[in-house]
């Protein structure tokens, strides 16, 4: 392992950004040390990443250079420092992964979807308490990748950290996959032990977009990125438009803002300002307490005098006249409709029971 990066002391401090990058797919000798050479130069890069074997969507695809290119991974270790991390999806690749001393492994987003896959790889790991990274699954589903993580901690596995790549939408965005950043947010909130970094490649799915998005992943609290870099991204076998060359990479990383993760005691006008947050956040709590004691009322009406518990007409006009109303006043339009669905749904559910 480096000796000027700790990845173990990361996990359990991480007082630095954490950057890996590498190529998709590792493809020759030649582009995995071209592009190692050009990334040992950018001194926010501690891992080397590499994909040896990929699960493609399409039989006929690239699916990776297998286990030889775990041999060139352990040249570039040797030669430019880097800890070396890769992707395993079936116990074969662990084994062969450990074999050839990666240092780091995550699980990808087609197999965190599949709790089967997941156990036969943390059963796998048992006994081996080396640092395992988790993608989120494909689907919005926060469930699965706390599942994920709860079945590799049962294996006995320690250092585990989350790697947020976004989620597949049927919805026509502007993103490869959509970030959600709620969902990220909500596991670090119920699992405050797991360090979590931002996939910008993945949810991008261009270049043109990874500066942005990797300012707001900061702007979250991501605690550091994967960024995909090749040497020569235009002739890449796999996701040619979403990898950036390691010179593209350091002016990415130098035109970030890193923001302070906690704030200084001293700073009095955001401590009062969230004083103001606290109030306000109180003061809704109980208008909605008073609310839902109303809507018990008028269940009760309903059931008396045998009306509908639904009544769809009016919940249309009373969504829409409180949609005009949030943004007139500047909220958002999907946030306010969401808010009140929510509500709405509760109501319901306290006039049928």
């Amino acid at each position: 392992m480096s000796e000027s990066f700790d990845i173990r002391r990361w996990f359990k401090n991480p007082e630095e950004l954490l950057v890996i990058s590498g190529p998709c797919s590792v493809e020759t000798r030649e582009q995995l040390m071209t592009t190692a050479k050009g990334l040992s130069e950018i001194d926010k890069v501690k891992v080397l990443r590499g994909g040896i074997w990929k699960p493609r969507t399409r039989p006929d695809a690239f699916e990776g250079i297998g286990e030889e290119g775990l041999r060139w991974m352990k040249e570039a270790k040797e030669k430019y420092g880097f800890l070396t991390m890769t992707e395993v999806a079936v116990p074969d690749h662990v084994n062969l992964a450990l074999k050839n001393g990666i240092d780091i492994l995550w699980l990808g987003a087609r197999t965190v979807a599949n709790p089967f896959s997941v156990q036969e790889l943390a059963d796998c790991l048992k006994g081996c308490d080396i640092p395992v990274f988790v993608k989120n699954p494909i689907a919005p589903d926060l469930k699965l990748w706390l599942g994920a993580f709860e079945r590799l901690g049962s294996a006995g596995l320690t250092c585990l950290g989350g790697i947020h790549r976004g989620f597949s939408s049927y919805d026509d965005t502007r993103y490869r996959n959509a970030p959600v950043w709620e969902i990220p947010v909500e596991l670090k909130r119920l699992r405050p032990d797991i360090q979590i970094i931002t996939d910008v490649s993945h949810i991008c799915g261009c270049r043109e977009l990874l500066q942005e998005v990797a300012q707001k992943a900061l702007d979250f609290g991501t605690l550091g990125f994967m960024i995909e870099s090749h040497c020569d991204p235009e002739k890449a076998l796999t996701d040619a438009n979403q990898q950036i060359t390691p010179e593209s990479l350091k002016k990415a990383l130098n035109h970030l803002v890193i923001k302070k993760r906690v704030v200084d005691e001293d700073e009095f006008v955001l401590q009062n300002l969230r004083k103001e947050i606290d109030i306000i956040d109180d003061e809704l709590l109980n208008l909605l307490a008073k609310r839902m004691n109303v809507s018990e009322k008028i269940g009760e009406f309903k059931k008396e005098h045998k009306v509908a518990v639904l009544q769809m007409d009016r919940w249309s006009k009373v969504l829409e006249d409180h949609i005009n109303k949030g943004v007139n006043l500047g909220l958002d339009e999907e946030s306010v409709k969401d808010i009140f669905e929510i509500i709405h749904k509760d109501s319901i559910k306290k006039q049928l029971y």
